[in-house]
């Protein structure tokens, strides 16, 4: 095997029509003439693409070590070894610096980009004076922070240009467009008078509930009475109501019975929220009951579904929902994987421009919202674009997900709550969530039934094929979860050990879906490109999930649309990644906490996108997402700087959008930790 190998083994390719010999499996298949070699690639970067190298150093040798990707790259041999012959010792070492790498650089807090900060009084323009008074810890006076606040960073405010007004005044980091002579806060009369301002985000904290979370003053009834019934078990027969057809078919009897689902018996009063007998309807908790969900037709059955008015039934072949406030249809649609640090709302922004058609908010642990805590409510929060808008829970006990799931039905604006079986990352599986829950049905079960009895709105939850790599428990699992009240699956095609060392088992996703027909199932992994897509669509998914394909390239939802290959230049790149700051400067602010914080999730995500492989350098069509670049020379000096897998070129392009970074700032890319969905 040659030493282009990357982290994809052999035996997990299944990319035989590929056209890549089997010593280059793993590695992009890139036209000759734009092949370097790494010292060629970073001359030529240093050089800032003026130097022009002999046509021998282009092509390079593409069996050589010097065409293979970086060293950080390269996988494992199945004995354990890297493919240069190294002692034991020298492997040990240079294992144990790569775990330990960046540990001790210089960081620098948030709250310490300025030394000397504005009042927020000030800041505001607020009449009133400050709060604080003389207690207050920021300075208040104009002059004395404009003689320490760092030079702008560029002529031209986003905010201001677009609202007509910007909310950080003398802070913005651009403040030079919109301050007067006297330092006042210049105003756009004709674009306010037009309308123009930003539009309004939901599913914000209040600060009220902010304190009765802290203070736990908030009361769960709902959850209470969920997690009371469901640890008494289920009902006894003689609390069961029993409802016979007019025909009197015993068959139709038990698809008729309702049972108790918390655990009150035939005392419940009439005017109980829960009823234990009679159609459901709006006032009632909307739910699959147990006895109608086992009734339910399969694939190959044709009885008739029997159901009262109001309940949920899933339609064959098709995603609709139907829950007490609606129908929800996203049968066939493109679905944007909830995806840790770099699924933001900036980020989803640019995805839905692109033809997203469901977004999800980044996985939110469920202890946090219920401390309140103001950092995690931001993960849920939802623009205007986002039409079919959902958030994703984790944790690891029913009584926090069920109380967690009460809260956001009564506060948050969203279409669905899913729950995050999937993670696989050590913080969240040893403390019993995430992947860990597939090993605990009865949590599990707790967790789903508690939850959809709670909520509003459709509970959806997303899981991997299982814990270990050759022991799967999806197909188990489904048919429990749909008995359980989910309204919809997304599966992962990989196990927790597996990672990404293998491609996901789209074979295995085909089985579970007529395991768990007629609840929708959706797929995910390795979506691509939309031959990917259309083959993913063939096992009879109810729609596919894309994850690591957006961050690689985020208009891979047009190619999947318009069946089609887009050669996109590097200069529509940029455009793509200058939208993105402008709408993170937006959402994080102008000022100097909120250009590096916008600069920390733009330097996230160009680590994926150094990965992608332009159209028009690629010797075969479509790249594959386990395929590693090696280095290559594009067709103009931007092209090849975002080929770059060096953190001090993503800074060197986030500073043509940003303009330059801080003394002290430092990067450390957090996607192998983070980025897992």
């Amino acid at each position: 095997m040659a030493e282009g190998a990357v982290e994809a083994p052999a035996e997990s390719g299944g990319d035989g029509d590929s056209g890549v010999s089997a010593s280059e499996r793993g590695v992009a298949p890139i036209k000759p003439q734009y092949l370097t070699t790494k010292e060629g690639f970073h001359r030529f970067l240093e050089a800032k693409g003026q130097e022009k190298l002999p046509q021998e150093s282009k092509s390079g040798n593409p069996g050589g070590s010097d065409v293979s990707e970086p060293e950080a790259k390269r996988i494992r041999l199945e004995n354990g070894q890297t493919e240069e012959a190294a002692e034991p010792g020298e492997q040990r070492q240079a294992q144990k610096r790569a775990r330990g790498q960046n540990k001790v650089r210089p960081h620098m807090k948030p709250t310490h980009y300025d030394k000397n900060r504005l009042c927020p009084s000030l800041v505001q323009e607020s009449p009133g004076q400050c709060f604080f008074g003389d207690r207050c810890r920021f300075l208040h006076d104009v002059g004395r922070y404009l003689e320490s606040k760092p030079p702008d960073l560029g002529p031209h405010c986003v905010l201001f240009e677009t609202f007509g007004r910007c909310p950080y005044g003398v802070t913005c980091r651009f403040a030079g467009a919109h301050l007067g002579p006297e330092g006042q806060n210049l105003v756009r009369e004709e674009l306010l008078a037009y309308g123009a301002h930003p539009p309004p985000l939901r599913n914000g904290l209040d600060k009220a509930l902010q304190q009765q979370l802290r203070k736990r003053q908030v009361r769960f009834e709902r959850a209470e009475q969920a997690l009371q019934g469901l640890s008494q078990g289920p009902a006894p027969a003689a609390a069961v109501a029993k409802l016979t057809t007019p025909e009197g078919d015993p068959g139709q009897n038990h698809c008729a019975t309702q049972q108790d689902p918390m655990g009150l018996g035939a005392s419940t009063p009439p005017g109980s929220p829960v009823q234990t007998c009679g159609p459901l309807t709006d006032e009632d908790t909307v739910r699959l009951r147990p006895c109608e969900k086992k009734r339910t037709p399969g694939l190959h059955e044709q009885r008739p579904r029997i159901a009262p008015a109001g309940t949920s039934l899933f339609s064959l072949g098709s995603a609709r929902i139907r829950f007490r406030s609606g129908e929800l249809d996203i049968g066939g649609k493109l679905y944007l994987a909830p995806l840790t640090t770099c699924g933001n709302l900036p980020f989803r922004r640019i995805c839905k421009r692109f033809g997203a058609d469901v977004t999800c908010g980044e996985m939110a642990m469920c202890t946090n919202l219920l401390q309140g805590q103001m950092s995690e409510w931001a993960l849920l929060k939802r623009h205007p674009c986002e039409d079919i808008f959902g958030v994703q829970l984790a944790g690891a006990f029913p009584d926090t997900m069920t109380k967690c799931a009460e809260l956001l039905s009564r506060t948050v604006e969203v279409d669905f709550v899913d729950i995050n079986v999937g993670c696989p990352i050590d913080l969240v599986y040893k403390k019993g969530g995430g992947c860990a829950l597939m090993n605990r049905p009865a949590k599990f079960q707790q967790i789903v039934r508690g939850m959809s009895q709670v909520l509003d709105m459709p509970l959806t939850v997303k899981i991997r094929t299982g814990v270990q790599e050759r022991v799967n428990l999806a197909h188990r699992l489904l048919p429990e979860l749909r008995d359980w009240g989910a309204a919809l699956v997304t599966l992962h095609g990989r196990s927790r050990e597996q990672r990404y060392t293998k491609l996901a088992d789209w074979q295995y996703i085909q089985q579970c879906v007529e395991v768990a027909s007629p609840m929708p199932l959706f797929g995910n992994g390795d979506i691509l490109s939309y031959e990917d897509a259309n083959r993913a669509k063939q096992t009879g998914v109810a729609g596919i999930m894309i994850a690591r394909g957006a961050l690689l390239k985020p208009w891979l939802f047009t190619e999947i649309k318009e069946q089609r290959h887009w050669d996109i230049s590097s200069s529509e790149r940029l455009d793509i990644l200058r939208d993105f700051t402008h709408y993170g400067l937006e959402h994080w602010g102008s000022d100097t906490q909120g250009v590096e914080k916008t600069r920390r999730f733009l330097l996230e995500w160009l680590s994926f996108l150094c990965r992608y492989v332009p159209v028009g350098l690629l010797e075969l069509l479509p790249q594959h997402i386990n395929e590693r670049p090696p280095y290559y020379l594009g067709r103009d000096y931007l092209e090849t700087l975002m080929a770059s897998q060096q953190a001090a070129d993503w800074i060197r392009i986030s500073e043509m959008l940003l303009g330059p970074v801080p003394p002290n700032f430092a990067f450390l890319p957090k996607h192998k930790a983070n980025a897992y969905k």
